[in-house]
C-alpha cells in the first residue's frame, strides 16, 4: 500500500525522471562539446557548436548529432579500409608514369604542377589529343559513333541517364553492342536515376548490358557520397568526359526553353585514357565487387597529340580535398587572368579569400554564372557573396538562358581545369567527381573562344545592383547562405 501511495503522489518518480533528464542533458552537452573540440578544424565552427551544445540542453547536442558531425569522409574512408573502394595504388600497380615536363609557355605553372604531383596519384601524361564538343548536338553523335565502333569493351558512367528522349539512342546503341559480343558496363548514380521518367536501367533490362546503381538508396537514403562523374570509355582507347549527362535537355534544338541546358563534353585519346579507365574500374569494383585490371582493359596508347593531361578522380575517401587544393593553388599561381564558368557557385570562406586575393594582386578574375538557375536557392546562396568579391575587384557576369551547366576554370590562357565538379561544397567535399587538368595552348584558345562568346551575351553584375536589393531579398540570400555546406 505504501508503494502505491508513493506512486500515486509521483514525488519520487518525478524526481528520478527530472534527475535522469538533467543528467542526460549534461552528459550529452559535454559529449557534443568535446566531440566538436576534437574534430572541428574550423575554430569558429567549433565555438558555435560548443556554445550551442552547452547552452541549449538536449536540442543543442541533437542538432550537432544531426548536422555537425562529418559522416561523409568517415563513411567513405571505411569503404576504402574495407576494400570496397581502391586507394589508387592497388589498381594498376606498376603502371605509374613520371610527370611530363612542360615547355616554356607553362613555366609560371611549375608550382601548380608540383602541387598536383603531391595530391593526385595520377601523373601528368604527354601525347594526348583533346577536342571540345558543344552541347548534345555535337557530343551525342560522336559518343554514339564510338559505341557503334566498339569491338571489345564499353564502360559508361553517368550521374543521370534518361532511358527515353536522347537517351533512347544510347539505349539502342548499347543494346546493339552487347548483342554483338561487346562487354558493356554502365554505372548510374542511384540518386541521379530519380531524375529520369524512364530510367536507363529499365530501358536496358534484358539487353545484355550490365547496369549497376551507384550507392542504391535502399542501403541508406543519402544525398551525399554520390557519383557525379560522366565518363565513356570505348575499347580502353577512346574516352569522353565532361559535365554532360545523357538527357534531351542538352540538345538545345530539341529541348524546351525552360529545360534547355548548354554544356560541353570532351573527346580524349592518348595515354591519359588509361587513367580514366582505372577510375571507372575502381567505381565498377565498388558497385559490383569485381576487380577488373586485366591487360585487355589497358591496350597500348601511343602518343597522338600535344596535350599534356592529368586525370583527377576526387572524392571524400581520399586524404586530401584534391580539387579544392588544386583550384586554390591555381588561383595563387595566376599572373594575368583567371576565368571561371560554373553553374553552381557557393564559395566557402577560403575560396572567397583565394578569389579576392588573386584580384587584389592585379589578376583579372572573371566569374560567369547563370542569371537564372535550375536550383534557385543555389543562386541565392551564391549572391550573398557577390558584394565581397565585387568590392575586391572580381568581375561577375550573369548569363541569360539557356542555363549553362558548363564547368571551366582557366589560368593565364594556358591551363584549363575541366570536368564534372562545380565550385561548391558538394562537388569539392561530398561527391565523387572526375576532372582533367589540361596543359595545352590550342585547347586553351578554343576554351577562350567559348568563354568570349558567353561573355558577349552576359551582363555584368555591379555593386550598385547588390546594394539595390530589397531587404527581404537580402535576408533570403543570407539565409540561403547559412545552408551552403549542405547545398
Amino acid at each position: 500500500m505504501r508503494s502505491l501511495s508513493i506512486w500515486g503522489s509521483g514525488t519520487i518518480i518525478d524526481e528520478l525522471v527530472i534527475g535522469a533528464l538533467f543528467l542526460s542533458a549534461l552528459l550529452s552537452g559535454f559529449w557534443a562539446a568535446g566531440h566538436a573540440l576534437l574534430h572541428k578544424r574550423d575554430p569558429r565552427s567549433a565555438l558555435v557548436w560548443v556554445t550551442l551544445s552547452l547552452t541549449v540542453p538536449l536540442a543543442g547536442p541533437l542538432a550537432y548529432w544531426l548536422l555537425g558531425i562529418n559522416r561523409i569522409t568517415r563513411r567513405a574512408l571505411r569503404w576504402q579500409q574495407r576494400g570496397q573502394r581502391l586507394s589508387g595504388d592497388r589498381q594498376g600497380a606498376g603502371r605509374r608514369h613520371a610527370s611530363a615536363s612542360l615547355g616554356a609557355p607553362f613555366a609560371q605553372l611549375r608550382d601548380l604542377v608540383s602541387l598536383e604531383d603531391r595530391v593526385v596519384h595520377n601523373r601528368l601524361l604527354p601525347g594526348n589529343r583533346i577536342e571540345l564538343l558543344e552541347n548534345g548536338e555535337e557530343a551525342y553523335p560522336a559518343m554514339l559513333a564510338a559505341i557503334a565502333g566498339a569491338s571489345q569493351t564499353i564502360n559508361l558512367s553517368s550521374y543521370i541517364f534518361d532511358g527515353d528522349g536522347a537517351g533512347a539512342a544510347f539505349v539502342a546503341a548499347l543494346t546493339a553492342a552487347a548483342r554483338g559480343g561487346v562487354a558493356v558496363r554502365v554505372i548510374v548514380d542511384a540518386l541521379g536515376e530519380r531524375y529520369s521518367r524512364l530510367t536507363a536501367r529499365a530501358a536496358l533490362a534484358g539487353s545484355g548490358v550490365d547496369v549497376r546503381l551507384y550507392l542504391p538508396l535502399s542501403k541508406g537514403p543519402t544525398i551525399n557520397l554520390r557519383n557525379h562523374r560522366k565518363l565513356l570509355i570505348v575499347d580502353g582507347a577512346l574516352a569522353f568526359t565532361g559535365g554532360m549527362n545523357i538527357r534531351t535537355r542538352h540538345c538545345l534544338r530539341q529541348a524546351g526553353p525552360a529545360e534547355a541546358t548548354a554544356d560541353l563534353q570532351f573527346r580524349i585519346q592518348g595515354p591519359v585514357v588509361g587513367d580514366l579507365q582505372r577510375i571507372f574500374l575502381e567505381d565498377w569494383y565498388f558497385v559490383s565487387g569485381r576487380l577488373l585490371d586485366d591487360l585487355p582493359f589497358f591496350p597500348p596508347l601511343p602518343a597522338c597529340g600535344e596535350a599534356v593531361l592529368r586525370a583527377i578522380g576526387d572524392g571524400p575517401d581520399r586524404e586530401f580535398r584534391k580539387l579544392e587544393w588544386i583550384v586554390t593553388g591555381a588561383l595563387s599561381t595566376a599572373r594575368r587572368r583567371v576565368r571561371i564558368m560554373t553553374p553552381y557557385f557557393i564559395p566557402d570562406r577560403p575560396m572567397l579569400i583565394a578569389l579576392s586575393t588573386a584580384a587584389l594582386r592585379g589578376v583579372e578574375v572573371t566569374l560567369l554564372l547563370p542569371a537564372v538557375n535550375n536550383l534557385p536557392f543555389v543562386t541565392w546562396a551564391g549572391r550573398a557573396s557577390y558584394w565581397e568579391l565585387l568590392k575586391n575587384g572580381v568581375r561577375i557576369y550573369e548569363q541569360p538562358a539557356p542555363f549553362r551547366h558548363t564547368k571551366l576554370l582557366q589560368v593565364d590562357d594556358c591551363w584549363t581545369l575541366i570536368g564534372s565538379a562545380n565550385l561548391d561544397t558538394r562537388s569539392l567535399r561530398l561527391n565523387f567527381e572526375l576532372n582533367l587538368s589540361v596543359y595545352d595552348l590550342p585547347f586553351a584558345a578554343a576554351i577562350n573562344r567559348y568563354l568570349d562568346a558567353a561573355l558577349h551575351l552576359a551582363h555584368p553584375v555591379t555593386p550598385a545592383q547588390m546594394d539595390d536589393r530589397s531587404l527581404p531579398v537580402r535576408l533570403r540570400d543570407g539565409a540561403a547562405r547559412l545552408f551552403s555546406p549542405y547545398l
